[in-house]
């Protein structure tokens, strides 16, 4: 594993590779660039089965739940407010009918999901139902670009505790005003993409515009208290070419510290900050921002950071299931080695892990990150909805006694939530998801996700058909058919996972009991070729290619045992278990919960048909251990990840 100080030159190298002038505020982007996913689309198995209920359960009850909640009708009452007073009730308000200042991203977030599904299949409904959405939100947007609901319904006084007396004065504690922005522009730019229609990013332009007016000139200091505005105006940005937002973005950055709370990383500035502190959401979010502005100016001040803050994360509070956020109690980062099994691990802080993983990736072309991201991504990511995909879980704990409401308020999965915020944003993570499987830079091609899908990525200048076929994570078996337009020569970079290689993550955190790396195997139309990970931890496969040459990656997949660093108290003594990406958990849907085991031998299963869908099983000393993101499923019943060893 590289060391600290050898991935953060490498981070700085890349940036500094690809600034186009220092003095220069626009720096080429990052060194390496994701294929869209737009231009990969999963054809079956694991991730298909989850990406079609997405779009066909998830996203309809998502959006049902935004009207039914009357998170639609805060727009609608909002713009009525607006309409009566013009015509001459000066005193006219209501007083805000849901729960939060926030609830306005919600719609944003699940507008921002189903324009990503319409992208990768036509849905004239679906399309129409958006329209008449964006219609109502562009009807609540003041004259001069403000939209906030809640101050617009009852713009007189405050109404909610959260909201100033004044715009944007209570933004750095509760008000949420810049968060609201962010989901904004997010959904803006993907609805834009997706069908060419400008109604919501001209709704999101003019809110910018007022931005700027109000923080441009970086006189005003204000700190987003929740945030995610910084990675909204870098997407306008992007979609705009309008520097001023990428200009902003970096300011809202720099207002953070120092002295100020952690909970909301206002502890430092940002370029100081060294450890993964408070919110956990707010944090990852500040985090991918930070690589944005890093990338995107060519700051390495930046990137030296969040390296820090990741090597903070990742060797002493990440989870084993790629779950973060330890305690419930600000739905917070906790200590060094703080872990206990009934985590908080909120869903959102686990898409907002990825986001960050992702953008680490892309800055330094290091597999470990994306390591991690397919960690998160089968188990702390997707443990957050049903198998039906219409519940939900806020928090992911690793243990559970069967009873407890520790799901905001309820006991086992939910349908919606009063603070809503997990269910849309696992939904557009979820119908985006293809755009993490491939990366370019130059005449390399990075193949970092593995799943059953077709695509299609330009590298060193000649278009590339993509197919892989796998029955990932059930089977390693993943073959990979490329055919260039015309026969060239580029590298294939095949990320080697680290669970292959003998440790479960790019750190000491977690470690096998059994250390050794597997024997994989790469082969080039069917014959073998010699290969082992490079420092960056890619298989590198470079020849001159041809239509229809087939690369074939065979990854063992042995059950593994898995046992906590030393100073992680909550599981001292005790292991658990994994085979592939996979972690597993014992529920007592299947058996009483066994109070010990012993830590082998092991047979794995195949169950080709089950209430939990097509999975893997294990039998554990005789106990059935089943994949953690498909507990409760089936009823409450209670589950825990580690066990005493006998």
């Amino acid at each position: 594993m590289a060391t600290p100080h050898v991935v953060t030159s490498r981070l700085v190298a890349a940036l500094l590779s690809c600034v186009v002038g220092s003095a220069s505020l626009r720096a080429a982007d990052y060194p390496i660039q994701p294929v869209p996913f737009t231009a990969v689309r999963v054809t079956d198995g694991f991730w298909k089965a989850k990406q079609e209920t997405n779009r066909t359960v998830t996203i309809p009850f998502a959006l049902a739940q935004c009207e039914e909640s009357g998170r639609l009708k805060n727009f609608d009452l909002a713009a009525e407010v607006m309409r009566r007073r013009a015509a001459g009730e000066k005193d006219f308000q209501i007083k805000p009918p849901t729960i939060y200042p926030f609830d306005d991203t919600d719609a944003y977030k699940a507008i921002e999901g189903a324009s990503y599904a319409l992208s990768m299949q036509p849905d004239p409904a679906l399309e129409a139902m958006l329209d008449g959405w964006i219609a109502r939100i562009a009807a609540a947007q003041e004259p001069d670009g403000y939209l906030y609901t809640f101050r617009t319904m009852h713009p007189d006084a405050p109404g909610h505790d959260w909201v100033g007396a004044k715009r944007w004065e209570k933004d750095p504690k509760l008000s949420h005003e810049l968060y609201n922005c962010g989901h904004l522009y997010e959904a803006g730019v993907a609805h834009f993409q997706a069908t060419g229609k400008r109604t919501l990013l001209d709704v999101c332009l003019k809110n910018a515009e007022l931005l700027w007016r109000d923080f441009g000139d970086g006189k005003r200091r204000i700190a987003p208290g929740h945030e995610i505005v910084e990675m909204g105006l870098v997407k306008l940005y992007r979609v705009s070419g309008d520097a001023r937002w990428l200009k902003l973005a970096q300011i809202f950055l720099d207002a953070r510290g120092p002295g100020g709370n952690p909970y909301s990383q206002q502890h430092a500035l940002v370029v100081d900050q060294t450890e993964a502190v408070g919110h956990a959401v707010r944090a990852n979010y500040l985090y991918s921002g930070m690589a944005d502005i890093a990338a995107l100016t060519g700051d390495v001040r930046y990137a030296h950071a969040i390296e820090h803050i990741w090597q903070n994360m990742v060797s002493r509070k990440l989870y084993l299931t790629g779950g973060v956020g330890a305690l419930a109690k600000g739905e917070a980062y906790g200590a060094d080695y703080e872990l206990p099994h009934d985590a908080y691990n909120e869903t959102c802080a686990a898409v907002a892990l990825m986001m960050w993983a992702h953008r680490m990736f892309l800055l330094s072309g290091d597999a470990r990150y994306m390591d991690v991201f397919e960690r998160t991504a089968f188990n702390g990511f997707i443990s957050g909805v049903s198998v039906g995909g219409d519940r939900f879980f806020y928090p992911n704990p690793l243990v559970y006694d069967g009873q407890k409401k520790n799901n905001h308020e309820h006991a086992g999965r939910a349908p919606w939530f009063g603070c809503a915020c997990c269910p849309p944003n696992l939904m557009r993570t979820l119908a985006a998801l293809t755009g993490y499987f491939y990366a370019v830079k130059d005449d390399a091609l990075f193949v970092n996700f593995y799943a059953a899908s077709e695509g299609e990525a330009r590298v060193a200048g000649t278009v590339v058909k993509l197919a892989q076929t796998t029955d990932y994570p059930w089977n390693g078996g993943i073959k990979l058919t490329l055919s260039p337009a015309s026969p060239a020569k580029f590298t294939v970079r095949l990320r080697l996972p680290g669970w292959v290689q003998g440790r479960p993550v790019p750190s000491d955190l977690y470690a096998y009991r059994e250390p050794s790396a597997s024997a994989w195997q790469v082969t080039v139309n069917g014959e073998r070729v010699t290969a082992s990970p490079d420092a960056h931890g890619y298989l590198t496969l470079e020849r001159r290619w041809q239509a229809g040459d087939r690369v074939e990656l065979e990854l063992p997949m042995p059950v593994h045992t898995v046992v906590a660093h030393e100073k992680v108290d909550a599981a001292r003594g005790q292991i658990a278990f994994e085979r592939g990406p996979v972690v597993y958990c014992f529920e007592q849907a299947d058996q009483p919960l066994p109070t010990a085991i012993s830590a082998g031998p092991h047979t794995v299963t195949r169950e080709q048909s089950s209430p939990l869908g097509r999975l893997v099983t294990l039998d554990v000393d005789g106990a059935t251990a089943i994949p953690y993101f498909a507990w409760n499923n089936r009823g409450l019943a209670p589950m825990a990840v580690w066990r005493a060893v006998k």
